[in-house]
């Protein structure tokens, strides 16, 4: 063995069966090393132990197996596709097997053997077929064959292959205490590995799974409670009580007892000598930016500055705008500053905010560039903060004196979750609406609904309304889908030949920033009739025109997400409706539906959301600046999280550092993608 291939974070590219070719592939991936390699874990499994007698084999779309001997192998038939065909029998009855383009499949599979095949029934009763599908000898003791996340030119067979050879040539390494194994019967990491991708039985698969699964809540309390601990240690400028009374009065409304209480919490915590650090999270259209605009009066009362972030262009204007509206009365001077605007109008906000002459800047992630200095930033507020990195809000905060921090969100968490999610900061609740909103009207349909939904469509038009039309990334193979295609042919097709006369025009999040915001605009302003998108939309500009939301595939969303796409619409005066469409007819999608159409109260959702599929929607690949979740589940690990919370209190309590734990504490950091002093 080389020396290089005992190192796990040496590069991919030495791994027997990479090469230099296929490591910019699995770069796609995010794969660069031999150990993000071995971490790269399946993300479902063929159980070949679960098999169906070809007799009882129905063509219900569904994967099913079927263990079966090879009776007949029929002559090739080589043309401008090469088919080979096998007769198989299990006893029950015969099946033919096809493949296409494959004669290393067609060679593999011998005469009298047995075999076990995974793939769709195709045919009828009369003749059962099966076309190109996973087979493994029956004899074979691993039943348990792994399927992973691709990139075009990775399949799943090049990709197993290359897993097995990292897990031959490395070891990887123990990060945990024997301690800690000892009390919570963990088996080493190197076997865990081994263990998860290829597991000989279920019972390697289920101790796997549990030591990778505790592994990943324990890193993730350890670093969230590091940061937590390093805020404690800050020493802010604590503010002076203010009578919010004065600001109370100015409103034009008033506000939901959860709005009142969030600010309350919010004003207390600028009143202390640690830094504020606190999540606002809300339901669409719960007054978020009421309780900013509070915590903005109230810094302002104390003499310092405050900035907004938020994470598109349109975005930051609909914010300036009503900032200015809640607080210019006041004498409180808002600004915005973003990339799009001119060298000149950048430079007089710059000036401006420098020299103390405004009070608050709205903007992009424009305000972390290094030319921009604050007078006396003593507050940052971020909105849809899954949208900023943990390191880009800590690059705004460094622009002031340990100012005090509000981060919101509009995706419902259930409180215990967030508590536990977001263990770097105190959490604020708005679960309640302003009164007045009016109820978007959901409905459940099938496909076949398409002509009445869109003359309902065009009713609304009509009447001088707009739509969304919501399509998901929908692949049919293990490849990644594209988007772009997806959006612009539906676009397309709509446009041609649904609806002519309208106005259509697709955004999807291949498109640069700018382009985005352009589409955003002009359907902001009704120039667009039809907007197809992608999830893009889910975070937006409010359009009170906007009273139809169709989203196809509905099935293909989490409820959270599904719920976030309803809030684009209902932001106005107009009626609006959510028609939500699916042919899925399993049992969850149901009752997933059946939630949707029967309530809007998105902590509800969520708290649905997580029983039925976990928390993916508001913890996973969105969730910028906290780490995603590869193997635990919070709907089903809620107890294994509470027992490595204490796991990590117990440890920082010993070692706060983590000095004594350096492989620990590289993994730590590793998982948060920080550097080593952000973490201290």
């Amino acid at each position: 063995m080389n020396e290089i291939k005992k190192i796990p974070d040496s590069p991919v590219c030495y791994i027997k069966g990479v090469g230099e070719k296929r490591a910019k592939l699995l770069e796609k991936l995010g794969i660069t090393t031999a150990l993000q390699l071995a971490e790269h874990y399946p993300r479902g499994y063929i159980d070949f132990n679960e098999t169906t007698a070809i007799s009882n084999l129905v063509n219900d779309g569904e994967n099913h197996v079927v263990k079966a001997i090879v009776t007949k192998k029929f002559p090739a038939y080589y043309g401008r596709i090469n088919i080979f065909k096998v007769l198989v029998s299990d006893g029950t009855g015969d099946m033919l097997i096809t493949f296409f383009n494959s004669d290393y499949s067609f060679t593999r599979l011998k005469l009298d053997n047995e075999y076990c095949f995974y793939g769709k029934m195709a045919g009828d009763f009369l003749r059962k077929e099966m076309n190109s599908p996973v087979f493994i000898d029956s004899q074979d003791p691993n039943k348990l064959m792994p399927r992973y996340s691709l990139t075009t030119g990775i399949s799943q067979g090049i990709m197993s292959n290359c897993i097995k050879n990292v897990l031959r040539d490395f070891t990887f390494p123990e990060h945990l205490s024997d301690t800690l194994m000892d009390k919570y019967s963990l088996i080493s990491y190197d076997n865990a590995l081994r263990w998860i991708h290829f597991p000989e039985n279920k019972e390697q698969y289920d101790k796997a799974k549990y030591r990778l699964t505790f592994e990943e809540l324990f890193l993730l309390q350890l670093g969230l409670k590091s940061m937590k601990n390093r805020k404690k240690k800050l020493a802010g400028a604590p503010m002076e009580s203010k009578s919010i009374d004065e600001y109370y009065s100015s409103l034009p409304f008033t506000l939901t007892g959860a709005q009142i209480r969030a600010i309350s919490e919010c004003c207390d915590d600028m009143q202390k000598s640690v830094p504020m650090n606190r999540l606002l999270q809300g339901d669409v259209g719960s007054g978020k930016t009421l309780v900013a605009a509070a915590c903005i009066w109230f810094a302002h009362e104390n003499d310092c500055q405050s900035a907004f972030m938020a994470p598109t262009e349109i975005l930051t204007e609909q914010h300036e705008h009503t900032l200015r509206t809640l607080l210019e009365p006041f004498g409180i001077r808002v600004g915005r500053l973003t990339g799009a605007m001119t060298a000149r109008q950048k430079r007089v906000i710059k000036e401006a905010l420098a020299g103390g002459l405004l009070d608050v800047v709205v903007g992009t992630h424009a305000l972390i560039s290094d030319s921009v200095t604050f007078f006396r930033l003593g507050l940052v507020i971020t909105d849809e903060q899954h949208r900023f990195g943990v390191d880009q809000r800590a690059a705004l905060s460094a622009k002031g004196d340990d100012p005090h921090l509000l981060v919101m969100s509009a995706t419902p968490i259930p409180r215990t979750l967030a508590l536990m999610i977001y263990g770097d900061l105190d959490v604020s609740i708005l679960n309640e609406l302003p009164p007045g909103r009016q109820k978007i009207d959901t409905f459940a349909v099938p496909s076949s609904y398409h002509a009445r939904i869109y003359a309902f469509l065009r009713k609304l038009v009509a009447e001088g309304r707009q739509a969304y039309i919501v399509c998901p990334m929908v692949s049919e193979n293990d490849e990644l889908p594209d988007e772009r295609k997806a959006v612009t042919a539906y676009a397309a097709h709509l446009q041609k030949e649904v609806f002519p006369d309208l106005r259509v025009a697709p955004i999807h999040g291949k498109m640069k920033p700018k382009e985005k915001d352009a589409v955003m605009r002009a359907f902001a302003a009704h120039e667009i009739d039809v907007l197809v998108s992608t999830t893009v939309i889910e975070v937006g500009v409010d359009v009170p025109n906007a009273a139809l939301m169709l989203i196809e595939n509905a099935e293909c969303f989490g409820l959270s997400q599904l719920h976030q796409l309803r809030g684009r619409v209902g932001r106005g005066r107009h009626k609006s409706y959510c028609v939500l469409v699916s042919d899925n007819k399993g049992e969850e999608n149901k009752q997933r539906l059946k939630v949707m159409s029967s309530t809007s109260d998105g902590f509800a959702i969520a708290e649905e959301d997580l029983k039925l599929r976990g928390p993916g929607d508001f913890f996973g690949s969105r969730q910028h600046g906290l780490p995603s979740l590869r193997v635990a589940d919070l709907s089903c690990d809620l107890s294994l999280l509470h027992e490595t919370q204490s796991a990590a209190e117990q440890l920082l309590a010993a070692d706060p550092a983590l000095k004594n734990h350096p492989l620990l504490k590289a993994r730590v950091e590793l998982l948060f993608e920080l550097n080593a002093d952000a973490m201290n």
